[in-house]
């Protein structure tokens, strides 16, 4: 149960977790540096300025004038006793000329960000000023860093996710090909030799009713595998009669469905809507689709087909009172694996997806189902005139 859990994957991404909450947390180590560094020098740059008011010595008179004009980096904005600002300094002049409440807004905002420094007056008690101070850009961009990395390294996983996601696809429809290829390839070896045998019937002039049966199933396993054939290469699109490709489907399903089990074709009243298609492969959909509803029957109710031609698309409806799908499962039908039924590998759903959407360029999808009740599956196929 454990060892699954642990792979390259999963070391990779502790290593990238560790590096960035290193990160984050040094990050925040260094801001908090700065910060007391720059309140030190706001200090400093108080008493400075207070100890040239003073009067003092020349030497102190220097020094303090050098603190002063070091500041070139630190905003900070003085009050007084009634909180009225008296000067500022490292502020934008333009922002304080453009809008007269710039400077208040600052103020409110520095005095949000950092404690103000307070002086008394050592002379006059009721003299106080305040100094409301910002941070600095570089402190900012010290702050900022580590959402913008996280912002970049999630963008990272995204893309590694979505490469390793496309590569495992292609991989997969690789592998889907060429069990198609290799299946269609073994059937044509016992196809040939039935071929043989069925005109040696003929020649010996067997039962013909017999002949003709294995004729039609010779035919059968030709489609089959011309079908699998066509799996991993791109087939070339027809314009047919959807009317007739899809009542041609539900007249051989009918003949292999209980009596008890109805079929009806809806094409408002339209006799030709044509569309581009691959006739073997689209048939293998609508046949996957109608042996799909007989299994949810269990050989009774009734399976409906409605074929609505649209300005922009047609749309195939095949609906039927089986059984229903549960909402748990409705996301997992065309998963290949996936099945419901005691027997089946769960493969028909999951290529007729493919062929639909991949090789007709269109959508299946469950339009509806409720336990009990029934399912629809939709199909949609755009107009002939709109594939390229």
């Amino acid at each position: 149960m454990i060892q699954p859990l642990f792979n390259w994957r999963t070391g990779l991404a502790i290593v990238a977790i560790a590096i960035v909450s290193g990160t984050i947390f040094y990050s925040q180590f260094l801001a908090r540096k700065i910060a007391r560094e720059e309140r030190a020098k706001v200090e400093q740059w108080v008493e400075a300025g207070k100890l040239l008011m003073n009067d003092t010595t020349g030497l102190s008179d220097q020094l303090a004038g050098m603190i002063i004009t070091e500041n070139t980096t630190i905003p900070i904005i003085e009050t007084d006793e009634k909180d009225q600002i008296t000067q500022y300094v490292n502020l934008d002049s333009a922002s304080i000329a453009e809008d007269s409440t710039w400077l208040q807004k600052k103020k409110e905002k520095f005095q949000s960000d950092n404690d103000p420094i307070i002086w008394t007056d050592p002379r006059d008690s009721t003299r106080i000023n305040h100094y409301y101070y910002g941070h600095t850009s570089l402190l900012n961009q010290i702050r900022y860093y580590p959402i913008v990395q996280l912002l970049i390294v999630g963008l990272f996983i995204i893309i590694t996710l979505t490469a390793l996601t496309t590569s495992f696809r292609s991989s997969q429809n690789q592998v889907w090909a060429g069990m198609a290829k290799e299946t269609a390839h073994q059937l044509g070896t016992p196809l040939t030799s039935l071929q043989g045998w069925m005109e040696m019937l003929r020649e010996e002039k067997a039962n013909e009713k017999i002949v003709a049966e294995l004729e039609k199933d010779i035919d059968r396993l030709k489609l089959v595998s011309d079908r699998f054939s066509k799996i991993g290469s791109a087939p070339k699109l027809e314009q047919h009669n959807l009317v007739t490709q899809v009542g041609t489907m539900i007249e051989y399903i009918r003949k292999r469905a209980t009596g008890k089990v109805q079929f009806s074709l809806d094409v408002n009243n339209q006799e030709n809507i044509a569309a581009l298609i691959s006739p073997p492969l689209f048939d293998w959909v609508i046949e996957n689709l109608l042996k799909n509803a007989l299994d949810a029957m269990e050989g009774k109710g009734q399976i409906s087909i409605q074929i609505q031609q649209n300005p922009n698309s047609i749309i195939i409806d095949v609906t039927d009172t089986g059984k229903g799908i549960s909402s748990q499962h409705i996301s997992k039908v065309f998963k290949p694996g996936f099945t419901t039924k005691k027997r089946g590998w769960g493969l028909g759903l999951s290529l007729s997806k493919r062929i639909i959407e991949q090789y007709h360029r269109g959508e299946l999808f469950v339009k509806q189902s409720e336990p009990g009740k029934g399912t629809t599956f939709r199909i949609v196929l755009k107009n002939k005139t709109q594939v390229r």
